[in-house]
């Protein structure tokens, strides 16, 4: 694929499966890079102008700084996990719940807020997805509300979850127009890894900090999609052809991971694919010299497995 300076504008990077898609991206922009990833809540790294940064990560610096202005006086604090909050509004509801029910109700309450879903919204989003929930969708949208008034003030300071980082950068910079320009000026690049792993909240405020720019790198496979559980959609991946129709599409299909005899393996597991996911997948090349041809076995239990493996 040709060196990054010759590429302005929008690109698309397709790794194969066991592709080592941190191998795509070379930079070597005069301004600031932001690179992006779907995943971890890390702190990132920098190195001179560029910032390695997850999502999570990103957001919170930039709430920090534009904090008092968008918003003023009232102070806010981290909410490093939901389970007591969440607990504690399930009993306002009368709810009797079980230590797994409030994980449960956890984790339904963080795919409403990474989906863009509001409580009032949740029964019908739940009824469309076929989503299989812990609880009545009305309990859980009654604990989800509850939920996020507690947030709101807890000895004289706002909670905020990490979906709450997203949702209150992107709000800052989509409602106040000095906060995205100085945003705006001094970020213009972007990179964004596993970039079938995001989810709308994140997609949002992706498209808050680009604005109307289209300098913007996306590497992702629509096949390796694993986080559907908490809200991440390959449709952004899907899509960016049409969110951006001059984009630069760079397919890799060598593969220098794994044998010849792996990776013909994965071409025929990847070629079961259907639907528009089926448009994205590659035929892989192995490079590396050959070696045995996979084999499969069968245990009856995890223990059974895992004995064998050891």
């Amino acid at each position: 694929w040709p060196p990054a300076s010759s590429i302005t504008g929008p690109a698309l990077a397709l790794p194969g499966i066991a592709d080592a898609s941190l191998e795509v991206v070379h930079v070597d922009f005069v301004q600031s890079l932001g690179v992006y990833t779907a995943l971890a809540r890390g702190d990132g790294a920098q190195v001179g102008a560029v910032q390695a940064l997850t999502f999570h990560a990103a957001a919170r610096r930039q709430l920090q700084y534009f904090w008092p202005r968008v918003v003023g006086d009232t102070g806010w604090q981290l909410l490093d996990t939901k389970f007591a909050v969440v607990a504690q509004a399930a009993s306002r509801c009368r709810l009797q719940v079980s230590t797994d029910d409030v994980r449960d109700l956890a984790g339904e309450i963080e795919w409403a807020k990474a989906s863009l879903i509001s409580p009032e919204g949740y029964g019908a989003a739940v009824a469309k997805a076929g989503r299989d929930i812990p609880l009545d969708a009305e309990k859980v949208a009654a604990v989800y509300a509850g939920y996020e008034t507690l947030k709101a003030n807890r000895d004289g300071f706002a909670l905020l979850d990490f979906d709450d980082l997203l949702l209150h950068t992107a709000a800052a910079i989509e409602n106040d127009a000095a906060v995205a320009a100085e945003f705006r000026d001094r970020y213009r690049c972007f990179v964004v890894d596993e970039y079938q792993d995001v989810t709308p909240l994140q997609q949002r405020v992706l498209r808050a900090w680009l604005g109307d720019r289209d300098d913007l790198t996306v590497v992702g496979d629509a096949n390796q999609t694993i986080y559907s559980f908490t809200g991440a959609s390959p449709r952004f991946l899907l899509d960016f052809s049409r969110w951006f129709p001059d984009a630069t599409v760079v397919r890799l299909e060598r593969d220098y991971r794994s044998t010849p005899q792996v990776v013909s393996l994965a071409n025929r597991v990847i070629a079961a694919a259907r639907g528009r996911v089926a448009g994205s997948k590659l035929h892989l090349i192995g490079q590396r010299d050959p070696g045995p041809t996979p084999s499969f076995h069968e245990h009856p239990d995890e223990v059974a497995e895992a004995a064998a493996v050891a």
